[in-house]
């Protein structure tokens, strides 16, 4: 199993014995050596190489399994794994949400094509269950963006965050955090709902790692909850699925403008390419 993917399966492993730290350590020492000489961890660099020693750490190779793992280091681990972790091939590319509604649970889903058509079921002011073909693109920060400029986007974090920062934007869709620099719901944006290419994913986890603040509650059913400050009292709260790469839970909306908005319970996002034609 290769390094980075076995990061978060290393979290779940019991306190070994002095034996077992011993030929832990020295199996690590040999797959970092051959690591380092066969890829120099080209992208996720010097912080995702740190994620995996902290994972290791807690794994308890050097220090007892019941130390936490922090909110950055689950980041990114989810980097690390975003590199490995296909989101498979198709015709329409399927966003479906999923939360709590007045009336129960909602759901809303939308396949778009490579080439821009799009369709979508249940969104608002759309008659209920009905699959409507309708001119909604893909928006960051308000700013329409294609399939073209995804997987143009840089795969380094630092640049990554500058072309963000550097796109045409609308300031009403963003947050007061983000027009101030941290970027947390476009980044968010890029790792939940746009087809964003893998060293693109693995670029925006390892980003929004460095935000100030995000902190680890610990581990629920699917993944670990986090909590990301944006400004003053307003934070967003995510689940986070580190081995499969997946944000599978949040309490942000992304809203159609290309902004977001603060849900007060989870919603539930499953993305992915299908050949299933909406009816």
């Amino acid at each position: 199993m290769d390094d980075l993917n076995a990061v978060a399966t290393l979290l779940a492993k019991p306190e070994p014995s002095a034996e077992a730290i011993a030929r832990s350590r020295g199996r690590l020492q040999d797959r970092m050596r051959r690591s380092r000489a066969r890829r120099r961890l080209p992208v996720l660099g010097m912080a995702v190489a740190a994620a995996v020693a902290a994972a290791v750490i807690v794994a308890g190779v050097f220090q007892p399994a019941a130390a936490p793992v922090s909110g950055r280091d689950v980041l990114l681990m989810a980097a690390a794994s975003a590199e490995h972790v296909s989101q498979g091939t198709g015709t329409y590319w399927h966003i479906k949400r999923t939360f709590q509604g007045p009336d129960g649970p909602h759901v809303q889903e939308s396949w778009t094509t490579r080439d821009g058509r799009h369709w979508s079921r249940n969104e608002p002011s759309a008659t209920p269950g009905s699959v409507v073909e309708d001119p909604a693109p893909f928006r960051l920060m308000g700013a329409e963006i294609g399939f073209e400029e995804l997987e143009g986007l840089p795969a380094d974090p630092e640049k990554l965050k500058e072309h963000i920062a550097g796109l045409p934007r609308q300031d009403s869709a963003m947050f007061p955090a983000d027009r101030q620099g941290e970027l947390v719901s476009p980044l968010i944006e890029l790792i939940t709902e746009l087809p964003t290419p893998a060293r693109v994913r693995s670029a925006a986890f390892e980003a929004l790692a460095a935000t100030p603040g995000v902190r680890n509650v610990g581990p629920v059913e699917d993944g670990q909850e986090l909590v990301i400050p944006l400004s003053g009292k307003v934070e967003v709260k995510m689940v986070v699925d580190p081995e499969a790469a997946r944000v599978t839970r949040a309490t942000i909306l992304l809203t159609a403008e290309g902004g977001a908005a603060i849900s007060n319970s989870y919603i539930s996002v499953t993305t992915g390419w299908t050949d299933e034609f909406p009816r």
